[in-house]
């Protein structure tokens, strides 16, 4: 049996990828992002347009994102469009708060 799974909880291990996923200001600026749009997707391009980083760096923290469960995307070649995953978000958010009231 895994280090892991002998000491932590599957609540810890998940509240742990989650905080994870949102340790870098780009995340949580993507994050802001996607709350903040009025239909909660945008494409990848647009975000690319508010900041001062790479695509391909942008890429990147998407892809941390997605694997955390944050945020799904919806591929429509050449684009793709990113959501929040609302069901995940609404956990990690749950989470969170119970965390930090203990």
């Amino acid at each position: 049996m895994s280090t892991e799974k002998k000491h932590f909880t599957p609540e810890q291990i998940k509240l742990a990828a989650y905080a994870k996923a949102l340790s870098h200001p780009v995340r949580v600026f993507i994050m802001d992002f996607l709350t903040l749009n009025s239909d909660k997707c945008c494409y990848s391009g647009d975000m690319a347009e508010n900041l001062p980083i790479a695509r391909s760096t942008l890429s990147e923290h998407l892809k941390e994102l997605k694997k955390a469960g944050l945020i799904q995307g919806e591929i429509n070649p050449p684009f793709i469009k990113y959501c929040i995953n609302r069901q995940n978000w609404e956990e990690a958010k749950h989470m969170l708060k119970n965390f930090f009231e203990r």
